[in-house]
């Protein structure tokens, strides 16, 4: 896994605002209408290695060869990457309605997307540079790190809370898919929708 500046952490005062330098584990929940053999628990690392900068690490603990995983390529953008195994992120202001969505796949490959609201106005967030994304896998683990740069989500403003949804989307090898996030509104999975934006934090 390419080395992405972890640093030892702890959590703080069992607060849900994270500081600097402090790591959080938060463990994703499959929904209630997805099934997954392969994958047993994900669970999501938050860690703030500097100011503006977020780190995350998704783990995937189950029987690793039975997932349907890309093989690594060149970390370029692409499109639709949530149709097979997927990491997600989501990132809005909590007053706000506009929103980032980021897919980060086991192949290196990225997107990045930017929303005037609930699925609405989506485009490419063009202004989002490349993140820094490494993999490691095991018969029993599979983790995806990824470092994203604050500053670059400019339609967010800096002086206000912000939410964070994480989510994943795993395939296996029969192409039975589940899906993964913090927190699930009620029916069909959408990582999209408010309940899913479940973490605040400050990003400033």
């Amino acid at each position: 896994m390419h080395n992405l500046g972890f640093r030892d952490a702890t959590r703080s005062g069992g607060s849900s605002t994270l500081c600097y330098n402090a790591g959080m584990h938060l463990a994703l929940k499959r929904h209630p209408d997805s099934r997954c053999k392969a994958a047993a628990q994900i669970e999501a690392e938050i860690v703030w290695p500097q100011a503006r900068s977020l780190v995350l690490r998704y783990c995937v603990t189950g029987k690793i060869a039975d997932l349907r995983l890309a093989p690594i390529t060149s970390p370029t953008r692409a499109e639709e990457l949530w149709q097979h195994t997927c990491f997600e992120a989501f990132v809005r202001c909590s007053a706000g309605e506009p929103y980032y969505e980021f897919n980060f796949a086991p192949s290196t490959q990225w997107a990045a997307y930017r929303f005037d609201g609930y699925r609405r106005g989506m485009r490419v967030a063009s202004d989002i540079s490349a993140p820094a994304i490494g993999v490691q896998a095991s018969p029993e683990r599979f983790t995806l790190q990824v470092a994203l740069q604050l500053d670059q989500l400019s339609s967010l403003p800096r002086n206000a809370e912000w939410r964070l949804g994480l989510s994943t989307l795993i395939e296996d090898s029969s192409g039975r898919t589940s899906y993964w996030a913090l927190a699930h509104p009620p029916g069909k999975p959408d990582f999209h929708h408010p309940d899913c934006f479940a973490h605040k934090f400050s990003p400033t």
